[in-house]
């Protein structure tokens, strides 16, 4: 008797020692705060162990590429983003409500996930306050959203530049102890559906998505952040109308007046005005690039060639006019001291008497004296064209050519590589 009482006071002991162990959640805090809201439980992390963090999966579906303001460096984006967790004091059973499983209800009525996208400068929320909310405790919630963002938008090569802009969604309420956000599908899926659902057909095309999930190291703690990068091809055919085609054809009608056959003075006045036609189209440029980028776009450098060769053009046509004109003031002067010569000449071979008018107007004729067979001074007049001006002329601009298609091969190296 004595032995069986042992052995009951044991397994009571035994026992004891091995009941479970009390789960504390965040509303037993509240109620110990003594803490009273009619719906703070709608605040308050659902979570039955803390030890385990909660998951929230979301599903991102990009709409629409609204703008892309390159001064400021913002993009505009049109999205929906689908959110999904479990709150594990939101069941029921349906078999003891006719089997209905799921019901909706308003947003604010339990807790939801607070999203907080770090890029964001402006945007509206959405406006689809409601949430599905499953007998299993599963919640459902779609959201559109409409924001700017901060993108670092690279335009070296505009207008046929890639840009890459970062969405990235977080919780900073929570850290990732309580807290971690996943993605639902992989990048390749959610590239294909939104391509299927992408509405604009605009200046941008929506080419891929990428998908980075991490944790970010802040003051007070660590916390998940998704990151889904946008990239985007710029549609260039608008520009290469309006201004890349006709700089070129202003600069091809620069090259035909440079290599054309009127005078020098016509020359430098056609080209003046294609510089400033030119200069027009370098207006119209600086209204759409930033003010400051680490590296000059190459549209930049293409439009400041291309100046540089028309003001070269307008130098060497300045060059060569000047050597005209310095030819001709030379053979003048050659001229009119071959014609002195010509009459000193002729003076000493006549008498010794003083030539009569009428004989110095015979000696300064420059036509041949046909009754003596003297020949008169035939470079009275200078030659309209000088072979070494032709030759100068030639070397100009054929340098000026060459000059030209090593610049624009350059160009295109650049835009293509």
């Amino acid at each position: 008797m004595q032995g069986a009482f042992i052995a009951i006071l044991t397994f009571s002991l035994g026992t004891a020692g091995a009941a479970p162990r009390y789960v504390c959640t965040y509303y037993d805090v509240v109620e110990h705060l003594n803490i009273s809201h009619s719906k703070l439980h709608t605040h308050i992390l659902p979570k039955a162990n803390l030890e385990e963090p909660m998951e929230v999966t979301m599903d991102f579906l990009l709409v629409a590429i609204l703008s892309v303001v390159e001064k400021l460096q913002t993009v505009s984006f049109y999205f929906v983003l689908d959110l999904r967790w479990k709150n594990p004091f939101a069941t029921w059973d349906p078999q003891d409500f006719c089997n209905i499983s799921k019901v909706v209800l308003p947003m604010d009525m339990y807790w939801s996930p607070p999203i907080f996208i770090l890029e964001r400068v402006n945007g509206q929320n959405s406006h689809l306050d409601y949430v599905t909310v499953m007998h299993n405790g599963a919640f459902i919630s779609s959201q559109t959203f409409q924001v700017t963002l901060t993108c670092s938008l690279m335009i070296l090569k505009f207008p046929f530049d890639t840009q890459m802009c970062n969405v990235s969604i977080a919780s900073y309420l929570h850290p990732v102890t309580d807290l971690v956000m996943r993605t639902r599908r992989t990048a390749e899926e959610i590239t294909k559906y939104s391509q299927s659902f992408f509405l604009t057909d605009g200046e941008w095309k929506f080419t891929n998505m990428s998908i980075l999930e991490h944790t970010e190291v802040l003051d007070d703690g660590e916390f998940s952040v998704v990151t889904y990068m946008i990239s985007m091809d710029r549609r260039p055919i608008l520009y290469v109308l309006n201004l890349i085609l006709p700089t070129c054809a202003l600069y091809l009608l620069d090259m035909a007046v440079l290599f054309g056959p009127s005078s020098l003075e016509e020359k430098i006045s056609f080209q003046i005005t294609i510089i400033l036609g030119s200069s027009m189209l370098a207006v119209i440029l600086n209204n759409i690039l930033p003010t400051s980028s680490n590296k000059p776009p190459v549209i930049v450098v293409f439009f400041l060639g291309t100046f540089l060769l028309m003001i070269m053009a307008v130098l060497d046509t300045f060059f060569l006019l000047h050597q005209q004109h310095k030819s001709l003031r030379f053979n003048k002067t050659l001229g009119s001291f071959q014609q002195e010569v010509l009459v000193t000449r002729s003076i000493n071979k006549l008498p010794m008497e003083r030539p009569t008018k009428e004989g110095a107007q015979r000696l300064n004729l420059p036509k041949k004296d046909k009754e003596k067979g003297r020949p008169g001074n035939p470079q009275r007049h200078p030659p309209e064209h000088d072979p070494f001006l032709l030759v100068l002329e030639k070397v100009l601009l054929y340098t000026h050519f060459f000059l030209s298609l090593v610049f624009f091969a350059i160009i295109c190296i650049k835009w293509s590589s």
